[in-house]
């Protein structure tokens, strides 16, 4: 069987290139696994929500075969690539037409997109559940969205897959902590990723700048880009504060180097998108622990295998009781680290989730 594979691939700057990246490596030992390939048995797509994806979008409609949808909401993505009347009628196929005045109202609201939650309860996926002969999702929250728009869509949950960084020595991660002013006891939280309003930024600051006022040995780092003017303007006083460390974009050796030097993840996703974050599992995957917010995309780890803090209005006050509990009992961080590596080992391991793939692009090849 030849697979035709659809994704953005490095070295573009998106976790999905480099997720892509790692699945086609594991899924040509099981057969031929070609990028854009002519000629195929069936085709793989990988969908996000951006504009990257704007090509395997439409094609994934005009030659339907599999697809991965890295995120369950595609409102953003249509809401970037389509015009108004595009938008309406796309609108409109997903949720009737005496939804159009609501549809006029989102188009004209679209500045704030990012952060009104009524973007993200109309995920907008009838037309590609429709289309596909199978929708692969990586969490139930997701699942149900895509039955939810389409009932009778094939619809498989694979979990997200980990592939294992090479391991720099020891020396490297110290020396990566030293470059960035954090002396070797301090406690080292961070917030890896690209920076918009549902990664509740403000909020963690919040609560670090809390947490700092009983440990000032607490560090937190920040690394990744704004993609919100909006959200850099707000937290420019709060990342001035001490014991916050800055860093850009990180290309994966240096992204790698920064989580193993870190302590604790910081992984807030509210509204969540029906998205499985990629970086939580990779932390996860090193034995990290993770603070997540609670709900349906993040239900399939163990309770004792990360920390989640539920959405609202406590969600300050919880985030910065566990960045508490987390300083304060640092064995506690350990063994929840060791239970999130036994889970990705158990549970998204490469190999594993290749064969998954490959099972499910047998089961509906042409």
């Amino acid at each position: 069987m030849k697979v035709a594979y659809y994704a953005p691939l490095p070295p573009a700057r998106t976790g999905v290139a480099d997720y892509a990246a790692a699945l086609l490596a594991a899924l040509r030992r099981h057969g031929a696994v070609e990028p854009h390939a002519r000629r195929a048995d069936i085709a793989l797509y990988h969908l996000g929500n951006n504009r990257l994806h704007r090509d395997i979008y439409a094609r994934a409609l005009a030659q339907p075969g599999l697809v991965v949808l890295h995120d369950a909401v595609l409102h953003h993505f249509l809401l970037g690539t389509l015009g108004r009347d595009a938008y309406l009628g796309e609108f409109v196929y997903n949720y009737g037409e005496w939804l159009r005045p609501l549809a006029a109202a989102l188009w004209s609201a679209r500045a704030n997109s990012a952060f009104d939650r009524r973007y993200f309860d109309y995920p907008m996926l009838k037309r590609i559940a429709e289309r596909s002969r199978a929708v692969i999702v990586h969490n139930p929250a997701a699942a149900r969205m895509v039955r939810r728009h389409a009932p009778g869509a094939v619809v498989v949950e694979i979990p997200h897959l980990f592939s294992a960084p090479p391991h720099p020595p020891q020396w490297d991660v110290v020396r990566m902590r030293r470059s960035l002013g954090v002396p070797t006891h301090a406690f080292l939280f961070g917030v890896f990723g690209y920076l918009r309003e549902s990664k509740r930024l403000l909020a963690v600051l919040r609560a670090f700048g809390r947490l700092r006022q009983t440990n000032p040995h607490a560090h937190l780092l920040i690394a990744g880009p704004f993609v919100s003017s909006d959200l850099a303007r707000a937290a420019v006083p709060l990342l001035a504060a001490p014991g916050i460390v800055r860093l850009p974009y990180l290309a994966e050796p240096d992204f790698w180097r920064a989580a193993l030097a870190v302590d604790a993840c910081v992984n807030l996703r509210y509204p969540a998108a029906g998205e499985t974050s990629g970086i939580a599992i990779r932390l996860m995957g090193l034995a990290k622990p993770v603070i997540l917010s609670n709900g349906e995309e993040n239900s399939r780890y163990p309770p004792a295998a990360c920390l989640r803090i539920e959405p609202g209005l406590s969600e300050e006050d919880s985030l910065w009781h566990h960045m508490v509990l987390l300083t304060s009992f640092k064995e506690c961080a350990g063994e929840i680290g060791l239970r999130a590596s036994g889970h990705i080992v158990e549970r998204h391991q490469a190999v594993q989730i290749a064969e998954q793939y490959w099972d499910t692009l047998c089961a509906y090849r042409s």
